[in-house]
Formats: structure tokens, C-alpha cells, sequence
């Protein structure tokens, strides 16, 4: 059995605000440990529940977050930008049977601790047939394409109420409680490693294979805070304005509507000027 762990950072334990996820700050450099402490948990649970392979994804910000002399010696890491899949990387070679979104938050335009969708700020909302999509909704529908379950999902209350939504039998755990964008009730370190741990075991049960069942077509809505991003994101072939500050473009699989995706936030996040946004 082979799990593949997304793991991204603002839905870590006692992460809270933008200090604590942006590379080079003082902060950044004290919840990595967190960060990490969370992943090795998970990692240490598949493999209590019988996993025989555990590939971690980073999948936070420049995606050197990690702190790999810190995991259990078992597991690989598979860490840096520019991969196909980006969160999700791995699940496309055949041979994951489950995955887990460990840090997870809920997406731009919900309630939750530093919610957003791929760009910290930018981005107001994002929606796929007609849903609105935070990453782990997205993500859960580009995994399904290739018949694999979401077995695990970590992050504050509302994330897990998130997924209860795109992955309803996924076992969940809340490290922290969302009281404003910028501030939780955190659980401390010990208790969200033990319950990722046990809840990680558990969910190795769920880690089955199934046959993909075509789901497209993708329909993909982004709204941004200012006019001028709608505009640029139509450098991107086949998207096209779709309303004020919104665009919008189809594709016939996942696969393809996650790509043109971070094309999408790549252009938008290039014309993002200064102070102005």
C-alpha cells in the first residue's frame, strides 16, 4: 500500500498568520517544525496502520518547507516547484492507493485561518460547475480522475468541515479552531500529533483503488480583487472574461482544468503591482 501526503502549511498546527507561512521570516523558520511535526505524525500512522510506502509532496509556497532530517527514515519526500500535478504530484504514476491533505484551509472568499486559493491574496473566490472550490476541493477531483481517495484531511474546524463535502468518508482532524483569518485556538503540538497519528492509522482502511469514473466537463470561474488580473489571466489559451474581475474556461479533464489553473494564478501573480495590487 502506497500513501501519497499533500502537505501544505497554513492549516498546520499553530500556524495563524502570514509570518508564520512566508519563507525567510523568523516565524516561518519556528513553525516549520510544526509544519513538519504534523507530516511526521501522519507518516508515522499509515505506516502503524500497515502502509508500505509513504511519498510526501510539498506543497507549500516554494515547497522547501520540510524539515527532512526530522521524518520518519521510511517515508521519501518529494520537494521543489515545478511538477506536473503541483499539490497533488505522484498520484498520477499509477501506484498511490490513498492520499492525504495534511495543513489544509479552506479556499479564497470562505471563513478559516489564512483561507485562500493558491495566491495568498489575489484571488476572491474560485468555483468549478458551479461549486466553489477551495485547493482541497480541487485537488480531491484531479486525485478521483485517477481512482485514488482522499483518506486523511488536517487543518483548522472549518477545514474539516470543508471536507466533509469532497471527501465525506476521509477521516479528519482539527489542530486548531478558526476564530478570524488571523487567529485560532491552537491545540498544542503533543495532542495534534497523536490524533493525526491515530486518525492516520484509521485511514490506511479507506486507502483503496477504484476505478476512475470521467467526471468532465470542468467548468472553472476565478474572480480576483481587481479588473486588470481578469485581464491578464486571458494570455492563458481558452480563457476568456466572464464578468466583472471574473474569467472562466472549460476543460474536458481534471488534469488539464489544474494546469491551465496554475497557468492562470502564474500570469495573475506576475501583473500583481506594489501597493496596488
Amino acid at each position: 500500500m502506497k500513501i501519497l501526503v499533500s502537505a501544505d502549511m497554513e492549516g498546520a498546527t499553530g500556524v495563524t498568520w502570514p509570518a508564520d507561512v512566508l519563507p525567510g521570516t523568523p516565524q516561518w523558520e519556528r513553525c516549520r517544525a510544526l509544519f513538519t511535526s504534523d507530516v511526521n505524525a501522519a507518516v508515522l500512522g499509515f505506516f502503524d496502520g500497515g502502509a508500505d510506502e509513504v511519498l510526501v509532496n510539498e506543497a507549500h509556497w516554494t515547497m522547501r518547507n520540510l524539515l527532512l532530517e526530522r521524518l520518519d527514515e521510511r517515508a521519501q519526500m518529494l520537494t521543489g516547484r515545478h511538477k506536473a500535478l503541483s499539490m497533488v504530484e505522484g498520484v498520477q504514476r499509477g501506484d498511490v492507493d490513498g492520499v492525504a491533505f495534511v495543513g489544509y484551509h479552506t479556499g479564497a472568499g470562505s471563513e478559516g485561518v489564512l483561507a485562500h486559493t493558491y495566491l495568498a491574496n489575489s484571488i476572491t473566490g474560485v468555483w468549478l460547475n458551479g461549486s466553489r472550490a477551495s485547493e482541497g476541493y480541487l485537488n480531491a477531483h484531479v486525485v478521483a480522475e485517477h481512482g485514488v481517495p482522499v483518506v486523511l484531511v488536517t487543518g483548522d474546524d472549518l477545514t474539516c468541515r470543508d471536507a466533509d463535502g469532497y471527501a465525506p468518508r476521509a477521516r479528519k482532524v482539527a489542530v486548531k479552531d478558526h476564530v478570524s483569518r488571523y487567529a485560532a485556538v491552537c491545540r498544542t503540538p503533543a495532542r495534534t500529533a497523536a490524533d493525526i497519528r491515530a486518525a492516520a492509522k484509521d485511514a490506511t482502511r479507506l486507502a483503496v483503488r477504484y476505478e476512475p469514473v470521467p467526471g468532465g466537463p470542468y467548468t472553472v470561474e476565478v474572480e480576483f480583487d481587481a479588473e486588470h488580473l481578469a485581464a491578464a489571466a486571458t494570455v492563458v489559451p481558452g480563457v476568456a472574461v466572464g464578468g466583472e474581475r471574473r474569467v472562466a474556461y472549460t476543460s474536458t479533464t481534471m488534469y488539464e482544468a489544474i494546469r491551465t489553473f496554475k497557468a492562470v494564478t502564474t500570469i495573475v501573480s506576475a501583473a500583481v503591482e506594489e501597493q496596488y495590487g
